[in-house]
C-alpha cells in the first residue's frame, strides 16, 4: 500500500476528474423529526451535493451492485423460435465515492458469498468489475460497532481510502487507478509527522466507539442457546417487515419470479432481494411453513450472520454498521440481541 498527502482544496480536482464516469455518493435526503440530517447514497452531479461529512446513510450502497429487483433474462417467441436475451446490467464505470469502511468490508464479505463460489453471480460480478472505489474516514456513531466485527478499517476492496487531516487528506493508495487519478492532482509523499497526525487520527476514532459486541466464542454459545427462551422474547418484539433486510450491506437473499404475457409470446425471469424475517421465507411447494414463527426467522437471521457464515469463511457476516438497529420499528439491535443470548441460563 502507498501512502501520499494531499490539500483539502485539491478534494474537487479529484471529483472532477472521476465525474467523466458516474458517481455514487452520500447526500442529503432531507431530515428526521429532531431535525437531524438523513443521508443516502444517490447519484452526485455537482461536488457540493457531496456530502462526505455523513453520519450514517439510511440504506447500504449495495443497490447499485445488488438492486433490489433485477431480470434475470427474457425469453421472446417469434415465428415459431424462441429468442433468449440476458443483460447483465453493466453499462458503464461506476465511482463509489465516500464509502465507510464498514461498507467497503461489505462488499468484501459478499464478494465471498457471489464471486468465491463454485456458481459465481455474473450479475453482481459484471457491477463488480466495473467499479472505482473511494473510501472515506467516519466518526462513529452511538450504534456503530464495527470495531467488536473488526470492520473499522479497510485493508482491501477499494482504490483509494481518504481520512481528514485538518487542512489534508491522507491517501491510502490501493491500485494503479487510484495512483495515476492522484499524479494529476497536487499531491505529494507524507513526511514523519503527517504519519503522526494520521496515527493520532486512528486513535482519536478508536476511542469514539461505545457499542460493543462480545464476539469470543460466540458461534460456540450461539449453538448452545440453540433453544434459549429469550429467543421468543425476541421474537414476539419482531414486526417480520423485513426492514433488517433492506437496509443490511450484507443481506443478500432473493427470490425468483418468472412473468409469462397473455399469449405467451414473451416471458422474463426477475429476481428480487428478499428477508428470512417475512412470513413466507421458508414457504415450499404445497404451502408447508418451515419457520412460521416470528421467533424462529428472526433466530435463523441471527444464525446465518453470526455462525452459518463464520462457519463457511471464517468471519462474521455483520460489519456492525448499526442500520438494522437504527432502522427497526420494534427498535431490537444486534448488541442486545447477542447479550442477551450470552445472558441466558
Amino acid at each position: 500500500m502507498l501512502f501520499k498527502v494531499f490539500p483539502v482544496v485539491e478534494l474537487i480536482r479529484l471529483f472532477q476528474i472521476l465525474a467523466a464516469n458516474r458517481i455514487v455518493g452520500p447526500v442529503k435526503k432531507g431530515e428526521d423529526q429532531h431535525g437531524r440530517s438523513l443521508y443516502d447514497f444517490g447519484v452526485v452531479h455537482d461536488f457540493s451535493d457531496l456530502r462526505l461529512d455523513y453520519t450514517q446513510t439510511i440504506h447500504s450502497a449495495k443497490n447499485y451492485f445488488l438492486p433490489y429487483r433485477e431480470d434475470l433474462c427474457s425469453f421472446t417467441v417469434q415465428d415459431g423460435d424462441w429468442h433468449k436475451e440476458v443483460d447483465y446490467g453493466a453499462y458503464a464505470p461506476l465511482v463509489l465515492f465516500g464509502l465507510h469502511s464498514c461498507d467497503i468490508n461489505a462488499l468484501n464479505k459478499l464478494d465471498k458469498v457471489l464471486l468465491g463460489g463454485r456458481y459465481p453471480n455474473p450479475f453482481y460480478g459484471e457491477k463488480r468489475a466495473n467499479m472505482f472505489i473511494v473510501g472515506h474516514s467516519c466518526n462513529p456513531q452511538p450504534y456503530c460497532f464495527c470495531k467488536s466485527m473488526g470492520t473499522d478499517s479497510a485493508l482491501r476492496g477499494f482504490d483509494l481510502f481518504l481520512t481528514r487531516m485538518d487542512d489534508l487528506y491522507f491517501a491510502e493508495i490501493l491500485s494503479s487507478r487510484a495512483f495515476h487519478l492522484l499524479e494529476q492532482i497536487d499531491c505529494r509523499e507524507p513526511d514523519s509527522s503527517e504519519h503522526r497526525r494520521y496515527l493520532d487520527e486512528m486513535e482519536a476514532k478508536e476511542s469514539q466507539f461505545v457499542a460493543h459486541v462480545d464476539t469470543s466464542d460466540l458461534t460456540k454459545i450461539l449453538d448452545l442457546e440453540f433453544q434459549a427462551p429469550v429467543w421468543k422474547e425476541w421474537g414476539e418484539k419482531c414486526l417480520s417487515c423485513g426492514t433488517c433486510a433492506q437496509v443490511c450491506p450484507t443481506c443478500y437473499c432473493y427470490g425468483v419470479e418468472e412473468h409469462v404475457d397473455m399469449v405467451f409470446t414473451h416471458a422474463r425471469k426477475e429476481k428480487q432481494l428478499y428477508s428470512c424475517n417475512l412470513l413466507d421465507f421458508a414457504v415450499v411447494a404445497g404451502g408447508h411453513n418451515f419457520r412460521p414463527e416470528s421467533h424462529t426467522r428472526l433466530k435463523y437471521r441471527y444464525y446465518h450472520k453470526h455462525r452459518g457464515f463464520v462457519e463457511a469463511f471464517e468471519e462474521s457476516l455483520c460489519v456492525g454498521c448499526g442500520r438494522c438497529g437504527q432502522s427497526c420499528l420494534a427498535h431490537i439491535t444486534v448488541p442486545e440481541v447477542i447479550a442477551s443470548v450470552r445472558a441466558s441460563k
